[in-house]
């Protein structure tokens, strides 16, 4: 038998790892959210086309493709705490580097490395909670998503109402804001960030496969539901913004993206209390799809407020399926091949989830019609659905 997880710390300590945590969540996605706010600044004065908006958003999230595999090699060669700091660090200055941008081709390149900064940064939470709370694994993992969740919230929430006033309503200056927050964080990580004994570079020794299986059919349905409903998300961020504008409803994009995304917050939170009752239960799927599915036609079809309800509706349906999939990798897979299937299916769920947002872009721009844009992500809700229903039913590897 393995030996038993290590005890954690007193409970001054545990607050200060569970701080440290929820920070690093929060900063992984607090870069990328903070866009969507300020997208139609960004259109008018870069004179982006929606095929070059889906681009922007898709961006980082190929980046998150790129890195799944590598990253996870460079938390067993540095440590959690190195590349935290790598990432954090990264992430602050290219994010900052954003508002220098000239040109479309310049806003591109600093958004790509914020994205790789961002996807360093992925595989060293995981391994953080590991490594700093071994007793507590699942409150660890929740109190660091539920970081990841804030930190998508607060751009939207914050930004329209009281960042951009702040700064004169500039872009540039709201994504420096934004960015300085980052880099507080990458600061106190390397202050207070535990310098643990097991985590220094080259001190593991233990051979792992680390190459994903790629002719296993499980990784690809994982993938591919889990980049629908991660294309749901960040596909609704991009587009609803100048969707909106686009309906003349410019005073309703702050609020429809705090509900879209704050929705996120009181699904992560009543998880924390289901998660037992719906884990490999197909019923979830088969009604959270459905539900996105209809929220997308609301968009569609209706007007003013109920555009606003209707993102809080997609919010929430994108939100269950995304916790539920994220559990699956160390329920389906054998013991040893845990880190193999997870990377697999970050690499081709992030590598989907870029793609979707730019066909989005390119059929609105081909049509000429804002709606046209809402079709692909209407179909990743069909994906999610059928593709969830049948991993409920998935029976594990052995051991």
């Amino acid at each position: 038998m393995p030996p038993p997880p290590s005890s954690d710390p007193p409970k001054a300590g545990l607050v200060h790892l569970f701080a440290l945590l929820w920070l690093g969540g929060f900063a992984s996605r607090l870069p990328i959210l903070a866009i969507p706010p300020v997208i139609p600044l960004i259109h008018d004065e870069l004179h982006l086309s929606e095929t070059e908006v889906g681009l922007l958003i898709g961006l980082p999230l190929g980046l998150f493709a790129a890195a799944a595999v590598p990253g996870s090699l460079l938390v067993a060669r540095l440590g959690v705490r190195r590349t935290m700091l790598i990432g954090l660090t990264l992430t602050a200055l290219a994010s900052a580097a954003r508002s220098a941008s000239i040109d479309v081709l310049t806003l591109y390149a600093a958004t790509a490395l914020t994205g790789f900064g961002v996807a360093v940064m992925q595989p060293a939470l995981p391994a953080q909670v590991r490594a700093w709370v071994p007793a507590r694994v699942p409150l660890g993992t929740a109190v660091y998503t539920n970081g990841m969740v804030m930190g998508a919230t607060f751009g939207p929430w914050l930004t329209i109402p009281l960042v951009l006033p702040w700064v004169g309503g500039s872009w540039r200056l709201d994504l420096v804001f934004w960015s300085t927050i980052i880099a507080v964080i990458a600061g106190v990580y390397a202050v207070f960030g535990p310098r643990a004994a097991g985590e220094s570079a080259g001190t593991a020794a233990t051979p792992h496969r680390w190459w994903p299986d790629w002719s296993d059919p499980l990784i690809w349905v994982l993938g591919l539901a889990f980049g629908s409903t991660n294309a749901l998300y960040f596909g609704a961020n991009a587009f609803l913004p100048d969707f909106l504008v686009a309906q003349g409803r410019q005073d309703l994009v702050a609020s429809a993206l705090t509900w879209l995304n704050g929705s996120q917050v009181l699904t992560s939170v009543t998880l924390l209390w289901l998660a037992g009752r719906v884990h490999r239960r197909a019923w979830p799927y088969l009604v959270f799809g459905p539900i996105s599915l209809a929220a997308f036609a609301a968009m569609a079809l209706g007007g003013g407020g109920w555009i606003v309800v209707a993102a809080f509706v997609l919010g929430v349906a994108a939100a269950v399926p995304f916790v539920l999939i994220l559990a699956l990798p160390p329920t389906l897979s054998a013991p040893g091949d845990v880190h193999r299937t997870a990377a697999g299916m970050f690499t081709i769920s992030y590598a989907f989830a870029v793609v979707i947002p730019v066909i989005s872009g390119a059929l609105w721009d081909l049509a000429g019609a804002a709606w046209t844009a809402f079709i692909p992500l209407a179909v990743c809700s069909v994906i999610v659905t059928v593709l969830g229903a049948r991993l409920s039913r998935q029976r594990g590897a052995p051991a």
